[in-house]
């Protein structure tokens, strides 16, 4: 079985930028839908996605958007396994960033596709 090469130069590469660049926006996107815990956030992507988008963790992306004032801890929950679950859920300025975020996004994978097309 053919490994897949990390780093410059790679597909790869750019499967680990996107992600990075689109993580946040992924977890507002999802927070807009429903309050969630981190793991249901992970699942609930790489469900959407087909499994082409997984993650080991995503805290940081949760910690920084926390931080920003864009999303909250709404409440603590302990499953039935005695974990406890932290459901996050959006902020007013949480939406108010994801509509900033979806609109770059969209404005430049537009233009992206002008380019791959020849336009």
């Amino acid at each position: 079985m053919e490994q897949k090469k990390k780093g410059a130069g790679t597909s790869t590469n750019i499967q680990i930028a996107l992600k990075k660049a689109t993580t946040e926006m992924m977890v507002l996107v999802l927070l807009r839908e429903r309050p969630m815990y981190t793991y249901e956030m992970m699942a609930a992507i790489q469900e959407r996605s087909g499994g082409v988008i997984t993650f080991n963790t995503m805290y940081l992306s949760i910690y920084r958007l926390q931080d920003r004032g864009y999303i909250r801890e709404q409440e603590k929950a302990v499953s039935p396994d005695n974990r406890v679950r932290i459901y996050f859920a959006i902020t007013d300025s949480g939406r108010s960033y994801l509509e900033e975020l979806l609109r770059e996004y969209r404005q430049f994978t537009a233009a992206l596709d002008g380019i791959i097309d020849g336009a």
